[in-house]
């Protein structure tokens, strides 16, 4: 194996003009791949750049580099979001659980994926590690399979075997995953939303947790519960005590019981740490774990999803500020949905009253330009560190109501004024 691994910059020879390269993401973003791609600018044009979610710096603001290569982002992470948000770049709506069919039915068709893979194994089987999510499908669909052979990438078990043959270049890159502890800082407010969603949490659940502070915060309000599973597009470190504590045992799933499910994971070392050679966590493609039809045979499926800002009829905002992209679709809808449709399951969409700024995050109506992410149709429980409160089968003037109760009182004022105004009572 060894004589089989290249240089960095020998291996991104094989993207050229015209083509279209996948990204692999999150944990396992490639970025000495990425580094040496970008530093043929000027060599190469009219690259397409397609990622799901990344981490590293991108120093992409050159002259070259911005006429040689446009990002097509599936999901905006900080690291890219002004990148997405220029004249360089865009964002595709989509569905976390329908990004591997654009690869598979040719709506995006790969030429080059780029991917990290850990060591392989004494049968040649490489796994992706701590991302499988749609890297799978991009690796399968894509003409040539670049990948960076990283010793300190978890090898993990589930969907994300790719056998040696599958790869066309081999770099060999240790380097430690970048780290990010949700947990940190946590104030108030957040450790409030916390304790209220663990309190419509119902031993024998199956959880779902978006990414934030706000999960972080509800699994360590959970420490008395019993009987948990996790089927989930993600994971950080909140969820390793549970498991070690016996609270989470996925002994009520329906759905690959007694495995803790997600697509990838994020997090600090521990989590790292924790899903290395672990058969009790399956890594499964996003196709699966985010199935409206996979979620809702599961019992009791209580998503736990958080939004930028909701309007009094009950509109999500969870990917844009204003026509701003600041994030993506992702897989919230997915869980949504199929919570809503599972035995006892609960859709939560849980925020802060207010932002960093004091702006109430409940308004009479989104920012101009603000995406739907959930729609009305779809909200049940909204909960803020000032109470919970179901919108399923209220009216619009009831739903309003029950917003303004839990908005921060510095503005419910307004919000009951901007319910006069709309209802006429």
């Amino acid at each position: 194996m060894n004589n089989r691994y290249i240089t960095a910059a020998e291996a991104v020879k094989h993207v050229q003009s015209g083509h279209r390269v996948f990204i692999h993401g999150s944990a396992a973003t490639p970025t000495p791949l990425i580094e040496a791609l970008l530093q043929r600018a000027g060599e190469i044009e009219n690259v397409e750049l397609v990622a799901i979610s990344t981490f590293g710096d991108i120093n992409w603001k050159t002259d070259a580099i911005k006429k040689s290569f446009f990002l097509n982002s599936l999901f905006v992470s900080a690291n890219i979001r002004e990148w997405v948000n220029s004249p360089y770049g865009d964002y595709i709506p989509i569905f976390l659980s329908e990004i591997p069919r654009l690869f598979e039915n040719n709506i995006l068709p790969i030429d080059v994926a780029m991917i990290q893979v850990s060591p392989p194994d004494a049968h040649g089987y490489c796994t992706l590690g701590t991302s499988i999510d749609a890297a799978l499908s991009a690796a399968r669909n894509a003409r040539i399979v670049i990948a960076q052979v990283n010793p300190l990438l978890p090898r993990t078990h589930g969907d994300g075997h790719i056998h040696i043959s599958a790869i066309n270049e081999f770099v060999y890159h240790e380097m430690q995953l970048p780290q990010v502890n949700y947990s940190d800082g946590a104030d108030i407010a957040v450790q409030k939303i916390g304790e209220h969603i663990a309190g419509l949490v119902e031993d024998g659940a199956t959880l779902q947790m978006g990414i934030g502070g706000i999960p972080d915060a509800v699994l360590r309000s959970l420490t008395n519960h019993k009987g948990l599973g996790i089927h989930t597009e993600m994971f950080s470190d909140g969820v390793v005590p549970l498991i070690e504590k016996g609270v989470i045992t996925n002994e009520y799933k329906k759905i690959r019981p007694g495995k803790t499910v997600t697509t990838f994971v994020l997090g600090t070392k521990k989590v790292y740490d924790f899903v290395h050679d672990n058969p009790s966590v399956a890594f499964m493609d996003v196709s699966f774990v985010n199935d409206t039809s996979i979620i809702r045979r599961n019992p009791k499926v209580t998503a736990i999803n958080s939004a930028i800002e909701i309007d009094i009829t009950g509109q999500v905002c969870a990917d844009s500020i204003g026509s701003y992209q600041f994030s993506g679709i992702g897989g919230q809808m997915d869980f949504m949905r199929g919570a809503s449709l599972s035995e006892g399951g609960k859709p939560i969409i849980a925020l802060p009253s207010i932002t960093a700024k004091g702006i109430s995050r409940i308004v009479p109506m989104l920012n101009p330009g603000a995406g739907v992410v959930t729609t009305r149709g779809h909200v049940h429980y909204v909960v803020t560190e000032y109470g919970v409160v179901n919108l399923y089968g209220k009216s619009m003037e009831q739903r309003a109501r029950l917003l303004t109760s839990i908005a921060h009182p510095d503005h419910r004022e307004e919000l009951t004024q901007a319910c006069y105004e709309r209802f006429g009572k």
